[in-house]
């Protein structure tokens, strides 16, 4: 088989993993277009792991897919952040009388203080940040997950022709509670990721996808900067 012919038979599977690369380049980078991007590999992925049999990981694309429009929600309202947004506002109230100070009962320079904080408030809740992962979150996170990954484990060993049934349902259990970590820009989704990449290039290369296996270890790669990345924003 000429190179030209290989291309043309894994095309689809080339250009995900274009699209994947890309992905995670704006995932370290705190960039909200990996939202849309990410939409775009799942939906190929879709097809090149329902063709190799791997149906965890298929469905785990069906999942991206959904809580990548919820993600994208999320950064671009903020949400949960007006919560952290509580310290910078009692900073701001402590501010306040000697603004004050300025003028007593001037009408002018308290409305223009109001506008003042309503203008900072705003500025804060409107980028999610990143946040530690809480004990409580972690243990419900852990108790999901384990449930998750026999469920999984137990429908395609008992009704699929899924070759690797244990490792499939690992990887894509672990995928999901990081993607959901990531959606909330907590740091420790890195952790998980590094562990799903390097499961994920031994699998996938067992399985001869090889344009996907050298996109788990770009991805692999990138998890360990992603790390560093992240943590100058904690």
């Amino acid at each position: 088989m000429t190179i030209s012919d290989w291309l043309s038979n894994n095309w689809i599977e080339i250009f995900g993993a274009i699209t994947g690369i890309i992905y995670v380049f704006l995932e370290i980078r705190q960039n909200i277009w990996l939202w849309p991007v990410g939409i775009v590999t799942s939906a190929v992925y879709i097809i090149v792991f329902f063709t190799s049999k791997f149906y965890a990981d298929m469905s785990l694309q069906v999942y991206y897919l959904v809580i990548s429009f919820v993600g994208w929600y999320w950064w671009v309202k903020g949400e949960g952040h007006r919560a952290q947004g509580t310290g910078h506002r009692a900073a701001e109230a402590s501010r306040l009388p000697s603004m004050e100070g300025l003028g007593v009962g001037n009408e002018e320079t308290k409305r223009q203080r109001d506008e003042e904080t309503k203008r900072q408030r705003n500025k804060e809740t409107e980028r999610l940040s990143v946040a530690r992962l809480k004990l409580k979150t972690g243990l419900i996170l852990s108790c999901f997950f384990v449930l998750l990954y026999f469920l999984m484990w137990f429908i395609l060993a008992r009704f699929t022709d899924s070759p690797v049934p244990e490792w499939d349902s690992f990887i894509t259990s672990l995928s999901i509670i990081a993607t959901w970590m990531l959606a909330r820009k907590i740091y420790e989704h890195w952790f998980l990721w590094i562990v799903v990449n390097s499961v994920s290039v031994v699998l996938f290369s067992a399985r001869e996808l090889y344009p996907t296996a050298i996109l788990y270890m770009v991805y692999l790669v990138m998890s360990f900067v992603g790390l560093k990345e992240w943590k100058r924003s904690l």
